[in-house]
C-alpha cells in the first residue's frame, strides 16, 4: 500500500485565483465561538429568566436544526427566532474581533505574487459589514462575497454554481481555504481540486485533526511563498 502525503504547500504555478473563508482562516473564530456559545446563551437566559444551563440546551437544539443552512449565519432569522436583536450584541461586542497570526500579511504577500485573492464568506451582509469595519481587510481582496448575497450557504452546490456566474473563473486553477469540512467537501464535489483546511481556527484551542486533504494551523503557513 502506497501512502501519499499531503502537498507541503500548493502548487502555485497551478493557481491563478484564492478563494478565501473569513472566519476560522482569516479572522479568530474565538470570537464567534464566545459570541454564541457564551454572549448570547447569558443574554438570553437574562432575557427569560431562565437557568443558563437550560438555555444552552434549547439553544444548542435549534443551533443545531439550522446547522448548514443559510440560517445557521443569518442575523434576521435569530433575532426572530431568539426574540433579541443580535445586530446591536454584534456591534457592541466589534472590539472583539481580530485576524489570526500572520493571516493579513500572507494576503497581501499573495497578492504581491500576481495571485487574485477573493473573499468568500457564509457571513451574513451585517456580520461582513461590522467585521470589515473593525478590521480594515476590505482593501485586501479583488472581490467579496456573502453566501446570502446568493441565497446559499457553502455547504450547498448551488452556491458555487452561482459564484461562478457572478465571478467566472477556473475552479481547477483556484485554491480555496476554509476551516468547515462541510465546506470544504461541497467545494471538492463543485470541481475545485485545490482545498485546504485551517486546522487552528480559534486561537484558544490547539490545532484539529484534518484528515480529508492538506492543512495547516495558520493561513499564513497555507499562503507562504
Amino acid at each position: 500500500m502506497v501512502c501519499i502525503m499531503p502537498p507541503a504547500k500548493p502548487d502555485w504555478s497551478a493557481i491563478d485565483t484564492i478563494l478565501l473563508d473569513m472566519d476560522g482562516t482569516i479572522l479568530d473564530l474565538a470570537y464567534d465561538n464566545w459570541f454564541w456559545q457564551e454572549h448570547i446563551p447569558e443574554q438570553v437566559a437574562r432575557a427569560r429568566g431562565v437557568e443558563l444551563p437550560t438555555i444552552r440546551d434549547a439553544l444548542q437544539a435549534q443551533f443545531d436544526a439550522a446547522f448548514g443552512s443559510l440560517n445557521w449565519y443569518c442575523l434576521d432569522h435569530w433575532t426572530r427566532t431568539l426574540e433579541l436583536d443580535i445586530a446591536t450584541h454584534k456591534q457592541a461586542s466589534r472590539h472583539r474581533v481580530r485576524p489570526l497570526d500572520g493571516a493579513l500579511a500572507a494576503i497581501e504577500q499573495a497578492r504581491a505574487r500576481g495571485h487574485a485573492v477573493w473573499l468568500v464568506t457564509n457571513a451574513h451582509p451585517l456580520t461582513l459589514q461590522i467585521k470589515l469595519e473593525q478590521t480594515g481587510i476590505a482593501a485586501l481582496f479583488d472581490a467579496l462575497v456573502s453566501s446570502h448575497e446568493l441565497d446559499a450557504p457553502k455547504e450547498h452546490a448551488v452556491f458555487w454554481e452561482r459564484l461562478q456566474a457572478r465571478l467566472p473563473h477556473d475552479p481547477k486553477r483556484s485554491l480555496f481555504v476554509d476551516d468547515s469540512l462541510r465546506v470544504r467537501e461541497a467545494a471538492r464535489r463543485a470541481g475545485y481540486p485545490h482545498v485546504w483546511a485551517i486546522a487552528r481556527p480559534d486561537s484558544r484551542h490547539p490545532a484539529r485533526p484534518v484528515d480529508d486533504g492538506p492543512a495547516a494551523d495558520r493561513l499564513a503557513d497555507v499562503l507562504a511563498g
